[in-house]
């Protein structure tokens, strides 16, 4: 969300934020979309904040008028029903990252429960005007009479400035040349920790033992530290600040995007790969077809839950320095396209016809 409304601000948009946040995690708010009678337990926590954001929003309107658009944020299977009911006859663009369905389906939910939540899914999309995802994959489980506009994750700011930070270290001598290999995430499904383990274990068996920085933990995070077991080159952090992550991140040689053959790990480009790839870190993912189309030759590719494959791009790129420099610069120059500036810019056009057409029909 924070990407979408800083492009559209360096796109000549005037964005007004009003938030009232629910004070839970991604990782709560997507365990509430696998399960969500959990909601029930912040209903009425959730009911007061709608109540402070329909008292916001009807007072900014008030003051300003009626708004060109109004754009919710991921996870707003919720907000958007209540976007709408307020914000009646205004465009809503919804930022959809995330289907509520799928993603419970990816977390082992099935039956009944997915039922409802491609409910809510549907439900999410009918109530907005434009719906925006971010791979083709993702706008293919929209229906045709949707409006659907496709807008990669990119990459915040900080992410490119923790990049140029740790190159200028190196070029002066303040930092050595790192050689060591970072993973962060919520150990879900899609991401596919096990086969960082695996491969780990694999690289290990040759000889060889870079140093892995795991961060992050989740459901399969129990399986990962048990293939783990016993290799002393593979530090686990649980948790780092997220004012700290880009530059630990930027430290590393070589980042780690996804791994698994689930259906949602085949549709997905994750923003920790724009981010590593901003951040000027070499970047091995699986080869599939978003991803291969969002970042062409800006990263290393591997079969999706093959390990050994893993592990043989890592050696490979340890044991070349100008390769493992020239995946570090390919990632570096790729980055560029994915600028909040630059992945807004046909929302901001899309925002200013929605204007236009609006003003001719007053």
């Amino acid at each position: 969300m924070g990407i979408l409304i800083d492009g559209l601000r360096a796109n000549g948009c005037e964005v007004t934020e009003i938030n009232h946040p629910l004070e839970l995690s991604t990782a709560q708010r997507v365990e509430i979309l696998k399960k969500p009678w959990k909601l029930f337990g912040f209903g009425w926590n959730l009911l007061g904040l709608w109540h402070a954001l329909r008292r916001d929003a009807r007072a900014w309107m008030r003051r300003n008028g009626r708004p060109d658009a109004v754009l919710v944020g991921y996870m707003g299977h919720f907000d958007v029903l209540l976007a709408h009911h307020v914000f009646h006859g205004v465009p809503i663009v919804l930022d959809h990252l995330i289907f509520a369905g799928d993603t419970a389906k990816d977390r082992g939910a099935q039956g009944l429960k997915v039922k409802l939540l491609n409910r809510l899914d549907r439900m999410a999309i009918g109530a907005a005007t434009l719906t925006v995802l971010d791979t083709e994959e993702h706008r293919r489980m929209c229906r045709p009479g949707d409006e659907t506009m496709v807008i990669p994750v990119g990459a915040p700011r900080e992410w490119y400035t923790a990049g140029d930070a740790e190159a200028e270290a190196v070029s002066s001598g303040e930092a050595t040349r790192s050689r060591d290999i970072v993973f962060y995430g919520l150990y879900t499904p899609l991401q596919g920790v096990p086969v960082i383990a695996r491969a780990a274990k694999e690289l290990a068996s040759r000889g060889l033992t870079p140093h892995f920085t795991l961060i992050g933990k989740g459901q399969d995070y129990d399986e990962v530290r048990t293939i783990a077991a016993g290799l002393d080159n593979v530090e686990f952090r649980e948790w780092v600040e997220p004012e700290d992550l880009p530059a630990l991140v930027a430290s590393h040689a070589i980042s780690l995007g996804i791994f698994s053959t689930t259906p949602k790990g085949l549709h997905v480009v994750p923003n920790k790969v724009y981010q590593s790839m901003a951040a000027g870190c070499a970047v091995i993912t699986s080869d599939t077809a978003p991803q291969r189309r969002m970042l062409g030759d800006g990263v290393t590719y591997v079969k999706p839950g093959d390990a050994v494959w893993l592990a043989d791009a890592i050696e490979e790129l340890l044991a070349d320095d100008e390769r493992l420099h020239a995946a570090q610069q390919s990632a570096e120059e790729t980055a560029k396209a994915f600028t909040a500036q630059r992945i807004t810019r046909q929302l901001a056009d899309w925002v200013r016809r929605a204007a236009a057409s609006a003003a001719g029909r007053r």
